[in-house]
């Protein structure tokens, strides 16, 4: 019986060759991770080298290499579309490439790892820091790695924009009053918790910048990545009324990344290197970066600052329709950068004399917040769990008018969030415009209506409303008219690999026992595409009994296509989702007499459809399990034969009952 804890058959098997480790890993963490181990595997065995491969899927890092495993190898395969620490591996040779290659082409991969360069470090000439492999790896396919960059500064981000801007909205939601001045608390014991809310607001942004510039250039970037961070999200740093924000700080994260890549280029005399990563690098590179954002980087951004204010100042005797719809646009644009910064500005200081200019303003700081996190609920299958929960955290900060609450959405998704934000946020001013809303503190979001401090309440509400919708209906769109989004976070850097998970018991007959019944096997699809074949596979799973809304599921799956494809080549499909359009986990099965075009990477037909479906609540990750079992023994070319061969409903239940 083989579980997903269990290495591949062949991995570890002693032959007269080589002793080769190797790790897969891919953003989903899914099948692709244990399809690349299983070809890896099969392909040492089959060339008489010895192989130990180390799955960083989504339930957790399996068959770890060991010190000794490092210590004894003969060359490290890293086979990978997500960030993975090569610390671990210095003085080896390191071949890293996309977890494609790995399905596709293990045996040249096996090849070309004898005459990989040694992978020297963080501090070496060879190789790169963590998710920068390729560049030094040899002969690899790097794949996204600016993309990989920013979803491991976000990620770490996260954290510090909820505990800070839930910290800060309990604060004043509990010892809060409004004064002319805006929201003040004078209760020490919350005014503490409110500092210390700021605090983590403020980390927020040199968090975001520092650990996009450690996933570029390892630990001797960190320091010049969050100093540079810390001076991005400071504007009197470089004669500002307003600091760089977000934007700001990936801007510094990658330049700084970039500039430690470049700096480790440079031949040095060899006593020299043993403190080039820990002195040298960061002091020059911090230094530079540091210098460079305030003078150069940072005039334009005070300029920028300067004359919108000047401008908006000429618009207040236009209508208030565009101006606020111009106010809720650069409101939403960058979350607490020099733009955002200006909108509010001027509303605030106009509050003693136009308060419904503060009023467009207070409209439209809720919304960009409020938007993303009812996006989240309104499509639940596009997002991953962690976006599911800081969407929800989101909802919390918009209440209380804290934009921020937006910026990891943003950050994972600029193309999209950002445009779907000012949408909403220009509806959202226009309306509270057309409406003379007025606000009489400089602060935004329902809470001020709450505690008094705005005239036209109801007309306030609905601007908020409007434009909330209208920005979480832009995002759900413009993430599905796009196709493959980032789904984030954590679990997609280096350092964060999930916790391991026992393996869930599995029947003696099949570890698809309770799950795929002769209900829920057809031997032939009618349909011709993809979209009609997951509807079709869904009636499938309908004689199961356990779908409770079968266009729920369709949708739920279609969804999960979105940041993917299932398509696994070798002509197989595994469409899947987690949702609670089933009762029950669910496993069905088809074959397509002529292949269906699912997208697979190495562009065959898909053949072989498995569809798998399990509730939101299920215990464990046990669709993740099903996967990567499934995915492994569909590596077999046999089992793939015997399965397309079978004559009947029969004879293919019999060929599924080898998966154990």
């Amino acid at each position: 019986m083989i579980s997903p804890a269990d290495p591949p058959e062949g991995t570890g098997a002693r032959g007269p060759g080589l002793r080769l480790l190797a790790v897969t890993a891919c953003p989903t963490g899914i099948a692709h991770t244990y399809m690349a181990a299983e070809k890896l595997a099969q392909a040492a065995q089959a060339l008489g080298h010895e192989i130990k491969v180390e799955t960083q899927g989504s339930i957790g890092a399996e068959n770890v290499l060991s010190d000794n495993d490092v210590r004894e190898a003969d060359g490290i395969i890293v086979a990978a579309d997500k960030d993975v620490d090569l610390s671990r591996f210095a003085g080896k040779r390191v071949l890293s490439v996309g977890v494609a290659e790995g399905i596709h082409r293990p045996e040249r991969l096996i090849r070309d790892v004898r005459s990989a360069p040694v992978y020297r470090g963080a501090g070496g000439g060879d190789g790169g820091g963590a998710g920068a492999g390729p560049a030094g790896a040899g002969g690899g396919k790097e794949r996204g790695a600016v993309y990989k960059a920013l979803m491991n500064g976000v990620s770490y981000m996260i954290p510090f924009v909820v505990v800070g801007g839930l910290l800060i909205a309990v604060s004043l939601a509990l010892g809060g009053h409004t004064t002319p001045e805006g929201l003040v608390i004078d209760s020490p014991f919350w005014k503490s918790v409110n500092d210390i809310g700021v605090i983590g607001f403020t980390l927020m942004i040199p968090i975001l910048s520092g650990y996009i510039a450690y996933a570029i250039g390892d630990r001797p970037a960190l320091v010049p990545g969050m100093v540079g961070g810390w001076i991005a999200g400071h504007g009197e740093l470089y004669d500002s009324d307003a600091g760089a924000g977000f934007i700001g700080a990936i801007v510094t994260g990658f330049l700084a990344g970039y500039l430690v890549l470049w700096i480790r280029k440079i031949e040095v005399p060899k006593f020299i290197r043993p403190i080039m990563p820990i002195i040298v690098i960061p002091i020059v590179a911090t230094t530079a970066l540091g210098l460079f954002f305030i003078h150069v980087v940072g005039r334009p951004i005070a300029w920028v600052f300067e004359h919108l204010t000047s401008w908006l100042g000429g618009l207040t005797g236009t209508s208030a329709a565009l101006l606020g719809a111009l106010l809720g646009l650069m409101i939403a644009f960058d979350m607490g950068g020099p733009v955002n910064k200006t909108a509010f500005l001027f509303g605030a200081g106009l509050v003693s004399k136009n308060p419904e200019v503060m009023g467009m303003c207070a409209a439209a700081i809720a919304v960009p917040p409020l938007g993303q996190g009812l996006a989240t609920l309104l499509r639940r299958g596009m997002f991953t769990g962690q976006e599911r929960e800081t969407g929800l955290a989101a909802l919390f900060m918009g209440f209380f008018g804290i934009t921020e609450g937006a910026i990891p959405f943003a950050a994972a998704r600029p193309a999209r969030v950002i445009p779907a934000n000012m949408l909403g946020g220009a509806v959202a001013g226009a309306v509270a415009g057309l409406a003379a809303v007025k606000d009489n503190v400089p602060h935004g979001g329902p809470i001020v209506a709450v505690l008094g401090a705005v005239a036209g309440v109801p007309m306030f509400f609905v601007a908020i409303a409007i434009g909330t919708v209208v920005t979480a209906l832009t995002t759900v769109t413009l993430m599905a008219v796009g196709g493959r989004t980032p789904a984030a976070l954590p679990g997609l850097v280096a350092g964060a690999v999930p916790a391991v998970r026992p393996a869930a018991p599995v029947g003696t007959t099949s570890v698809l026992s309770g799950y795929l019944t002769e209900e829920t096997v057809r031997p032939w699809l009618t349909a011709g595409a993809k979209d009609a074949a997951i509807r079709e596979m869904a009636g499938l799973l309908g004689a199961s009994g356990k779908v409770a809304d079968a266009g729920g599921l369709v949708r739920a799956v279609l969804a999960r296509e979105t940041l993917g494809t299932t398509g696994l080549g070798e002509e197989i499909a595994i469409p899947h989702a987690k949702t609670d359009a089933v009762t029950g986990p669910v496993v069905g099965f088809a074959r397509s007499a002529e292949g269906i075009e699912w997208g697979a990477l190495d562009g065959t037909r898909a053949r072989l459809i498995f569809m798998i479906a399990v509730p939101e609540a299920a215990a464990g990750d046990e669709h993740l399990r099903i996967l990567a079992v499934l995915s492994r023994k569909l590596m077999d070319p046999g089992f793939r034969e015997r399965l397309l061969a079978a004559a009947d409903t029969a004879s293919v239940m019999r060929v599924l009952g080898e998966i154990q």
